[in-house]
């Protein structure tokens, strides 16, 4: 095993954790006037940042795709695909650019993450419920959602001290 990388125990489960949560907050909508707006993106965020691709994909993608399976299933598959890009990006970002600058890679991450979100769910609409009306309706909600996902991932990650903590328990060398 790479003394940089943690076990693969503690990331397979590391990886089903953050997707219970992903899927226990589809089911939790905080209602808003026209809609409601999910938490479920700040989990996708923060585990995106801390997992690699494929993880983070597995909670992003597979998680939404389970939740709303469970929960609302009309657009489980665009789920599937908007979070799940949504994720891998958010990691790759955080892993592979501005190595010196994990935080400011995770930040640049998280807004491209917020754009793919918001973007696959506007065109996902439009194909579930074939109207772009609807569609623009729920676009502002849409964007809400995605701006307090990631900042609020960013601050579980980078302030509350949730980034330490893994790589603590993961007995990964935190180079930041």
């Amino acid at each position: 095993m790479n003394k940089h990388q943690p076990s693969a125990t503690i990331r397979i489960t590391l990886t089903a954790v953050f997707m219970a949560c992903n899927i226990a907050l589809a089911s939790y909508g905080i209602a808003v006037p026209g809609g409601h707006l999910y938490l479920c993106d700040v989990v996708i965020c923060l585990a995106a940042i801390l997992l690699n691709p494929f993880e983070a994909f597995v909670v992003g993608g597979i998680g939404s795709l389970i939740g709303d399976m469970i929960f609302y299933p009309l657009p489980m598959f665009v789920s599937l695909v908007t979070h799940g890009l949504q994720a891998v990006v958010i990691s790759l970002m955080s892993h592979y650019t501005l190595k010196d600058h994990p935080k400011v890679a995770s930040g640049i991450g998280v807004t491209i993450g917020a754009v793919i979100m918001v973007t696959g769910y506007t065109l996902g609409k439009i194909f579930v419920y074939s109207t772009f009306e609807y569609a623009m309706t729920k676009l502002p909600y849409e964007i809400a959602q995605a701006t307090l996902g990631a900042v609020l991932g960013m601050i579980l990650c980078w302030r509350c001290g949730i980034r330490k903590l893994y790589m603590r328990t993961a007995h990964v060398p935190d180079p930041a």
